[in-house]
C-alpha cells in the first residue's frame, strides 16, 4: 500500500491536502481470462474528497480523467458478468454508493469499493461487480484507446492475447498526472 497526498481542487472550489492509499495487485493469468501479470491492478482510496456530493464526484472524476488524458468518458455502473477489455486499459471511479466486485476471474480478488474510490484496470483484467447500493461510476479510456468488452471464452481469449502486449501505456496516471504511481510502475 503507497499513500500519496494529492491536491482536491478541480470541481470543489478550494485547495486542501488529503491522503489516498494506493493498493497494487497483479492478477495472473488464469488460463481463460488472461487478466496482466506484468501491469498491476490500482486501487486508489478515498482519490476524491468524500465531502463532495455524488453529482459533483461525478464532475470532479470526469475532470481529473481528462486533465490527465483519460477520456471517452462515461457514466453508469459495472456489468454484473465477468468481462475485460483486450483493447484499452480503464479506469472506473466510484462517484456514488459503494460496490463488491471481483477481478481476474471467478476465484480471484474481492475488493469493497466506496464512493471516491478509482481503480486502474490493465487491459486483459477481468472484472465483476457482484454486489452494490445506490451506484454510480464514471469511467475513462486512455487518449486514442478504443475498447472491446470480452467474456471469458477461448475464442476471446484467442484475440485478447493478440491485443494486449499492443495496447500501448498511458502517459499519464489518471488521478496524479506526471507524478502518478501509474507512470512509475506501468512500464515496458
Amino acid at each position: 500500500m503507497i499513500g500519496l497526498s494529492a491536491n482536491d481542487d478541480q470541481e470543489l472550489g478550494g485547495e486542501w491536502q488529503f491522503l489516498v492509499e494506493i493498493e497494487s495487485y497483479l492478477v495472473p493469468d488464469d488460463g481463460c481470462i488472461p487478466n496482466n501479470g506484468k501491469l498491476p491492478l490500482l486501487i486508489y482510496r478515498e482519490a476524491i474528497a468524500p465531502r463532495s456530493l455524488g453529482e459533483q464526484r461525478a464532475r470532479t472524476l470526469e475532470a481529473l480523467f481528462k486533465g490527465n488524458g483519460w477520456g471517452a468518458a462515461w457514466v453508469d455502473g459495472i456489468y454484473d458478468y465477468h468481462h475485460y477489455h483486450s483493447t484499452a486499459h480503464e479506469v472506473p471511479g466510484l462517484a456514488r454508493g459503494w460496490a463488491k466486485v471481483q477481478f481476474g476471474d471467478p476465484q480471484g480478488l474481492i475488493a469493497e469499493l466506496t464512493a471516491g474510490d478509482v481503480i486502474a484496470i490493465p487491459a486483459g483484467v477481468g472484472h465483476c461487480r457482484l454486489a452494490e447500493d445506490d451506484l454510480m461510476v464514471v469511467g475513462a479510456y486512455p487518449q486514442g484507446q478504443d475498447w472491446d468488452v470480452c467474456r471469458p471464452t477461448m475464442e476471446d481469449r484467442e484475440k485478447a492475447l493478440e491485443n494486449i502486449p499492443r495496447v500501448p501505456l498511458p502517459k499519464l496516471d489518471p488521478v496524479f498526472g506526471e507524478d502518478g504511481v501509474l507512470t512509475q510502475c506501468w512500464t515496458d
